[in-house]
C-alpha cells in the first residue's frame, strides 16, 4: 500500500489561511464535496487539475459543482500538497494571482 499524500494548509506572514476562510463560506453541500475530493488527493487522485502555466509546483483544481469552484495548490515534493487558496471560476484570473503570490511567499520563507 502506498504512502498517503499529506495535506498542509498556507498560512500568511500574519498568521491567517486564505483557503479555510474561503473553505468556511460555502454551503454545507460544496463543503462535503470539497472535503471529498481532498480525500481522494490523499490516495494519490488528483482528478481534474491542471498546472499553472509560468510557475513551477502551483496547480489548480477544478471541481464542477455551483459556480465552478477552484482550489489552488502547491506540491512541496512527492508526498505533500500545500492548499494555497479556494475560488470560483468567476475570480479565477485573481486568484491565480494571489496563488502565485503566496507560491512565492512560500518557496522564500526560510
Amino acid at each position: 500500500m502506498k504512502d498517503e499524500i499529506v495535506i498542509q494548509l498556507y498560512e500568511t506572514i500574519d498568521g491567517k489561511c486564505p483557503y479555510l476562510e474561503w473553505e468556511s463560506k460555502l454551503t454545507k453541500l460544496s463543503r462535503a464535496k470539497v472535503s471529498a475530493r481532498l480525500a481522494r488527493i490523499k490516495l494519490g487522485n488528483f482528478g481534474d487539475c491542471k498546472s499553472i502555466q509560468g510557475v513551477r509546483g502551483l496547480y489548480e483544481l477544478r471541481i464542477h459543482l455551483g459556480p465552478g469552484y477552484r482550489i489552488y495548490f502547491g506540491k512541496t515534493g512527492k508526498k505533500v500538497v500545500l492548499l494555497l487558496l479556494g475560488g470560483d471560476k468567476t475570480s479565477q484570473k485573481k486568484d491565480i494571482k494571489k496563488s502565485c503570490r503566496f507560491w512565492e511567499e512560500y518557496l522564500s520563507t526560510p
